[in-house]
């Protein structure tokens, strides 16, 4: 009888102890140190965009892992660049594919935006964009968030980026991302966005 006792306390601090492994609670040190290992990258060279947050990648990934794989298992498809436009189902409404091949867009006409139920990245396959990143809370809403289109529009002031093969771009709902402006030199760009969905719970 002691010896079950003993063995079912052992068990519980195991699984206590795994419990709480998977809950970690991420910090920006441990989240740059993360981002850091690779661990995210599946053994790819594909670089991580400054302008991303850390931090909830970070708990974005561990939250959802098997989304994140798949979707850096279809990014990094050597296919990729034979892949038509269109979308892709990835693993179901959790994660999809949108590839597009079309001009870039004059500054004017390109729009700030978010969302709220899906995660952004956005890779360029062929060509290079301008894209901006903004956070939501600075920004002024133009458009109210419409649920149908899971998408809110803005005015920002933000920081530009030029976008191109190799690096990934990742936006977030607290994330104001301008994307498919015109860099002088590329006027149509085949690109690659992935929608990811956002785990509200994340830690």
């Amino acid at each position: 009888m002691k010896f079950l006792r003993i063995t079912i306390i052992l068990l519980l601090f195991v699984v206590t102890g795994n419990s709480a492994f998977a809950q970690q609670q991420w910090t920006s040190a441990s989240a740059k140190k993360w981002i850091k290992s690779r661990d995210w990258a599946h053994g790819s060279t594909i670089k991580l965009s400054p302008s991303a947050d850390y931090l909830e990648f970070a708990k974005q990934y561990h939250a959802n892992k098997s989304y994140w794989d798949k979707a850096f298992g279809f990014l990094t498809d050597p296919k990729l660049d034979t892949l038509k436009p269109g979308k892709y189902a990835i693993d179901g409404d959790n994660v999809y594919a949108i590839i597009t091949e079309a001009l870039s867009k004059g500054f004017e006409r390109s729009a700030w935006e978010s969302h709220k139920n899906y995660i952004d990245l956005h890779y360029l396959i062929r060509g290079k964009e301008k894209i901006g990143s903004a956070p939501v809370a600075t920004a002024t809403v133009t458009n109210p968030y419409d649920a149908t289109k899971d998408a809110a529009n803005y005015t920002a002031e933000g920081k530009y980026y030029i976008a191109g093969p190799g690096e990934v771009f990742l936006f977030f709902p607290g994330d104001a991302h301008r994307p498919n402006i015109k860099v002088e030199g590329y006027d149509t760009v085949k690109k690659l966005v992935i929608k990811i969905r956002y785990a509200s719970d994340a830690q």
